[in-house]
């Protein structure tokens, strides 16, 4: 059981030998790095730690609920639709959708528009239900007996004039007693609270806390929460979207301004130069684990210099609450592992998009649309195992939320109407809707392979009689590569890659508060899908694109980015949701690495103690590419480990992984 003093210190430890981050090779220093005394060695062998963020792409304004072992996750979903995913998780580092509560049916309230839509999802437990408020032209709560759903029809929350507008992001807060608070937010300078019924409706007197932000200390005091430890009552106030968050605490809960105490920042200063989520803020109420450990999940977006990934939109980091005494702190945001909470996961993989063979009769619940109607314009059924975009003018599109730098998307398309100037294919778009990426095919006499962000273009002539293709989006960070093949095996390129740096960077009004999406589109016509399929293993891997580590360190060799361990008791890293394709396609797998002495790699999926061993690849010392059989019949998405045996630091460099398939 990791207690609070020695997950802080651990903490400390487990920077230490990641500060190397991005070093050059020329200037690294190997025996002076700290080793860890053999306590340490289960760090190596098993995932103990975890990298933020843990909710990676656009998941803004948390709020987290625990109910007895297991977590639940809402936020604001703006015009995305279905509205409110909710998410769950057993260790509070992998989450998974497991429903929506709002179908865009229902939602004749919500303003179908970027930045409009709906924001907060308070998802909370009281009375013996599940509730969910939330804000969209009004404050509105939706009741169920289970957080996966079904959820009950929408209900307008009831207010009048001392209780007044009540606003966005509200919260709830229920007391040791049971009884629940809306934690109500209106404009920057109206802060109040007041108690809810069995009907899920106000009730009770208003406590007016309108002097928390009267002279607007706390910016737009945005998203405050509450929680309760040893008798105080804690109200965590957010600054804006930029950043900022805040903490004051009473021993009631009263209007009185004088029997509260304003503590100040919630995070501590953050140590870690080199970590692009600088400024948290808009953090869910803390929660106790039964090892007595607090922990809370916080939003921000990425940004480091010139580098801004701020498109992605405000991504959710989980962070632990350290006590001193009666003041609570936010262990500060850094890019180095952090000890894991004393959780179990229950194999649920790392948070990543998905693939999806469209072979069901219903749609993943990690799927979503940019507007109401696009809902609509889709069919699993017009065709078995396909899925058909049908726009009703224009385009339409089927989205997942972008969640990694480094990835590859597949899917295999075809046009039904010949006839026309239809157009379908590959999608991303930012969160304005103002910009962005088509990979497609178009039909008609002469059919054409496209590449396109704004004004950037790479065209080829598809001279080919087959009905369908096969397209492929490369991200490698901010550049993007088209290609296409008629067989899936055999790929054409489109042209050089394109920069995305205007679909990635700062977008007007904060991106319309939401992020990139990845997915299909059509156009003018309707185009049949066989297949999505994202983090395709049949193509070039990054190591430098792991979603999780430990032990190894980055390093740039001219433009080159490789990965080694840093010591002689190994090391690991984690690629999330690696498709495997179809049972037995991985025939193989090629490691493109170098080193000195030599060793072995270990390939482990799903989890590194307690998953399967797919290979162990020799690495011989001069040799590039190392290809090794694999025999085990694996299919669709794995979280893939790769461990370097212990012996020797520094000597291995990954560069980058791929599966092989039989070249029959």
């Amino acid at each position: 059981m990791v207690t609070r003093l020695f997950a802080f210190v651990l903490l400390c430890f487990l920077s230490i030998p990641c500060l190397l981050f991005a070093q050059s090779a020329s200037s690294r220093q190997p025996d002076k790095l700290f080793t860890p005394d053999a306590d340490s060695l289960r760090f190596y062998s098993s995932v103990n730690t975890y990298i933020n963020p843990v909710l990676p792409g656009d998941h803004p304004d948390p709020t987290l609920l625990k109910v007895g072992d297991d977590f639940y996750h809402c936020g604001s979903s703006f015009h995305f639709n279905p509205y409110l995913p909710v998410y769950h998780s057993r260790d509070l580092v992998h989450w998974k959708v497991i429903g929506r509560v709002l179908p865009p049916s229902g939602a004749s309230m919500v303003t179908d528009r970027p930045s409009a839509g709906v924001w907060q999802g308070a998802i909370t437990y009281f009375y013996g239900s599940y509730w969910i408020y939330f804000s969209s032209n009004g404050q509105w709560f939706s009741r169920a007996s289970s957080p996966a759903g079904p959820w009950s029809a929408p209900v307008l929350v009831k207010t009048n004039n001392k209780t007044g507008p009540l606003g966005y992001d509200n919260s709830i807060f229920v007391d040791d007693d049971g009884k629940p608070y809306m934690v109500i937010k209106n404009g920057q300078r109206v802060n109040r609270l007041q108690a809810l019924g069995r009907d899920g409706q106000l009730t009770d007197t208003v406590i007016n806390l309108d002097w928390i932000n009267a002279g607007l200390q706390y910016s737009w005091a945005e998203g405050p929460v509450m929680c309760k430890r040893n008798g105080y009552y804690y109200y965590f106030p957010a600054g804006d979207v930029s950043g900022g968050q805040y903490v004051l605490r009473s021993r009631s809960l009263t209007a009185d301004s004088t029997q509260w105490e304003r503590l100040g920042d919630f995070f501590k200063p953050g140590p870690d130069s080199g970590n692009t989520f600088q400024n948290p803020n808009h953090i869910a109420a803390p929660v106790q684990l039964a090892d007595g450990t607090w922990w809370t999940l916080g939003q921000s977006y990425q940004k480091k210099g010139f580098d801004d990934w701020s498109g992605m939109g405000r991504q959710t980091s989980l962070y632990q609450v350290i006590w001193e005494g009666d003041r609570p702190w936010g262990l500060p945001p850094v890019s180095t592992p952090v000890p894991k909470p004393a959780l179990i996961n229950t194999n649920i993989p790392w948070r990543t998009v998905h693939s999806d063979n469209f072979d069901s009769d219903s749609l993943g619940a990690w799927w979503h649309f940019l507007n109401k109607a696009a809902a609509g314009n889709y069919s699993l059924s017009a065709r078995k195992g396909w899925m058909r975009l049908t726009p009703d003018s224009g385009r339409t599109h089927i989205v997942q939320k972008e969640t990694d730098h480094f990835y590859t998307v597949v899917t295999r398309v075809e046009l039904p109407d010949k006839t026309n100037a239809a157009l379908g294919g590959i999608y991303l778009s930012n969160g304005n809707q103002q910009v962005f990426v088509r990979l497609y095919i178009e039909s008609g006499k002469n059919k054409n392979i496209v590449l396109q962000l704004d004004t950037a273009i790479r065209k080829v002539p598809f001279n080919n009689t087959a009905n369908s293709v096969w397209l492929k989006l490369v991200r490698h960070e901010h550049h993007l590569s088209g290609y296409y093949s008629v067989n899936g095996k055999q790929w054409l390129s489109t042209g050089g890659p394109i920069q995305a740096i205007a679909l990635d960077k700062t977008q007007p009004n904060w991106n319309s508060w939401v992020g990139t999406s990845v997915g299909l589109f059509a156009e003018n016509g309707a185009a049949d899908f066989d297949l999505f399929v994202c983090k395709d293993g049949f193509s070039s891997m990054p190591a430098t694109g792991s979603s999780n580590h430990y032990g190894i360190q980055h390093i740039k060799t001219g433009n080159t980015w490789q990965v080694t361990n840093t010591s002689v008791y190994g090391g690991w890293l984690m690629i999330s949701g690696v498709d495997f394709g179809i049972t037995g396609e991985a025939q193989g797998i090629e490691v493109d690495a170098t080193a000195s002495k030599g060793g072995t790699l270990e390939f482990i999926i799903d989890d590194l103690k307690t998953g399967t061993t797919v290979v162990i690849v020799p690495v011989k010392a001069g040799a590039t590419n190392h290809v090794y059989p694999i025999k085990q019949k694996l299919s669709g998405q794995h979280d893939l480990f790769v461990k370097y045996a212990p012996g020797v630091s520094y000597d291995i460099f990954i560069k980058s992984i791929r599966l092989l398939r039989s070249n029959k």
